[in-house]
């Protein structure tokens, strides 16, 4: 498939996003987040593909929305086109595991983005923020329910009221991303990781990223009942067979996904 504002490629089992809209430092309009989501389902349905990168430019991430694209509208438009459910939510619904690899600016849109991948790799010069309000809006992909349940109420009520950003170690520190890594290094090691996971059991890794989403949206104790049912599911696999099998014969697993 033929995409305008992203560039989309494969390495070995690991697929990669990246958003081009360099003119606007990928400022997220319909176009490219209805490509991003596009491309996300592709590779979630693609048998060769065990993880997805996504990434942008050095400078930015994304710089946020296009306000240019929505500046004008009313709300009689924005319900009924079903602003941002329609478009965004592409790669908070794969199955498969996906690496953020954040560079220069996350802002607005552009951070709530990352918040919906698994993992977030932020290069030293990561910026992260959500200051919607300044512009007499609220976050509306997310981020003031994933933000809140990341970093906590207060770090969130912050960085959403006053447009506070984090630098990539703040970011770091209140456990909004999993790693921070010199600059111009963020691709290469996001795609190591991801190829890494595409090695593993992709119906496993799937279990255990559906394991870890349930704590946002349960309390504990159900969460550990769907844990542990989750766990025994992975007795019905011939790859928990091998696994387990290999470990005891002290060899490489060689797993077959399913």
């Amino acid at each position: 498939m033929a995409y305008d504002t992203i560039l989309v490629t494969t390495d070995g089992a690991v697929g990669l996003i990246t958003l081009n809209r360099p003119e606007a430092l990928n400022a997220l309009n319909s176009t490219i987040t209805a490509e991003i989501s596009a491309a996300a389902a592709a590779f979630d349905a693609d048998p060769a593909i065990g993880a997805v990168v996504l990434t942008g430019s050095d400078r930015a991430f994304a710089a946020g929305a296009d306000i240019k694209e929505l500046k004008d509208k009313t709300f009689a438009e924005v319900f009924e086109e079903n602003l941002i459910t329609a478009t965004w939510e592409g790669i908070s619904r794969l199955r498969k595991p996906v690496i953020a690899a954040v560079s220069g600016h996350a802002i607005g849109g552009g951070c709530e983005l990352a918040l919906m991948c698994d993992i977030i790799i932020a290069s030293e010069t990561a910026r992260f923020a959500l200051p919607e309000t300044a512009i007499g809006v609220i976050p509306g992909a997310g981020g003031t329910q994933r933000l809140t349940r990341i970093v906590g109420k207060a770090v969130a009520m912050d960085m959403i009221l006053s447009g506070r950003a984090l630098s990539a170690a703040e970011a770091l520190a209140h456990g909004l991303v999993s790693r921070v890594v010199p600059a111009g290094t963020q691709v290469s090691e996001a795609m190591a990781l991801a190829a890494s996971l595409a090695a593993r059991s992709r119906p496993v890794l799937a279990l255990a990223k559906e394991a870890v989403n349930k704590a946002y949206d349960t309390h504990l104790q159900e969460g550990i009942y769907v844990e542990r049912r989750l766990l025994y599911a992975t007795f019905a696999l011939e790859d928990r067979r091998e696994g387990m099998t290999a470990f005891a014969e002290k060899r490489p697993p060689v797993f077959r996904n399913r």
